[in-house]
């Protein structure tokens, strides 16, 4: 999924995750109502000073809005990497690797969050 797509269904869902309407987003951040429905649907795409308004008003970070969460992190399989393990142990494991992973992914989003506060 490109991530233009990706920002648009993150930013669908963490709307409505809010319960709030495109008019509602919109007052909000003080914006016309079409501009979030063309957001929405891809026709235009919000400066980075919108995205930021978005962002804390639906009390999220930026960086979330381009995290695609319907793709999985690969985890390696730890069958292989940990065969006489007992299960219980494995599943531990691989639930480690996976929040560092995401851990990862979340502190280099801050950091191009950053770079982009300098602009």
């Amino acid at each position: 999924m490109r991530l233009k797509e990706v920002f648009i269904q993150n930013l669908r869902e963490f709307r409505k995750k809010e319960g709030l309407s495109q008019m509602q987003l919109a007052e909000h951040c003080n914006t016309a109502t079409s501009y979030i429905g063309e957001i929405e649907i891809g026709r235009r795409f919000p400066s980075i000073n919108m995205i930021e308004k978005i962002a804390f008003v639906l009390r999220i970070e930026p960086y979330q809005f381009f995290k695609n969460n319907n793709e999985t992190t690969s985890v390696p399989d730890t069958e292989s990497l940990f065969p006489r393990l007992p299960n219980s142990m494995k599943k531990q494991i691989k639930t480690q690797i996976k929040t560092q992973i995401d851990l990862s992914t979340s502190g280099i989003m801050s950091e191009i969050d950053e770079i982009f506060g300098k602009y």
